[in-house]
């Protein structure tokens, strides 16, 4: 292995490290709980290395939305061996998946959600990555059930999200499992619901 390559994995897990303890640091505290040198402490690496990796705060914060949009994506990404109702009834539970509904992970998307409605930036980069997750599930949508049409198809990912973001909330307040399988059904009866439109063709 060449020292470039070294390098290179050196900076990417300095680099992970920081995100990450940005994300702890902003799951604990909000948006007022990150500054350089918290970040800095939390990821056990020297201030300079922040800074240099990035410049302010606002750059930072983007970077960490940036890496939220990343797993959400992967949320409704197909499994390749799956048939196009599998890979949709997959995508449906991964958003129930044990490791997400924790309290630090779901406070975390609360002070996400509060973030991107005090900074017009923010929105801008959250409402993109919205846009590229609702587009996700909805070509899942397509593919599991070919006869809808693509207004159609995001219709339904819409209506998915909304039961989604409840499931979410709910589970903070403490919502039993029964509750979240329940809304995972919910989810299914959405997705695979017959066409408004089929006694139309």
């Amino acid at each position: 292995m060449g020292t470039s390559t070294v390098k290179s994995g050196e900076q990417v897990d300095r680099q992970k490290r920081i995100l990450d303890a940005a994300l702890e640091l902003l799951s604990r505290h909000g948006i007022s709980g990150i500054n350089m040198r918290a970040v800095a402490r939390e990821a056990g690496v020297a201030l300079g290395l922040v800074n240099y990796y990035y410049e302010d705060k606002p750059s930072l914060i983007r970077a960490v939305l940036h890496q939220i949009e990343e797993h959400d994506l992967l949320l409704v990404e197909p499994a390749p061996t799956s048939t196009p109702d599998e890979q949709l009834r997959e995508s449906l539970r991964r958003v129930a998946d044990p490791e997400l509904l924790t309290t630090p992970y779901l406070s975390l998307r609360l002070h996400l959600w509060a973030l991107a409605q005090a900074d017009e930036d923010f929105a801008q980069i959250n409402a993109a990555a919205f846009d590229r997750y609702l587009q996700g599930l909805a070509a899942l949508i397509g593919n599991a059930i070919p006869g809808l049409s693509p207004d159609e198809c995001r219709e339904r990912a819409a209506d998915i999200v909304v039961v989604q973001n409840g499931m979410w909330l709910t589970t903070l307040l403490g919502i039993d499992k029964a509750a979240i399988e329940r809304g995972i059904a919910r989810t299914e009866e959405i997705a695979f619901a017959p066409s408004r439109h089929a006694d139309l063709r």
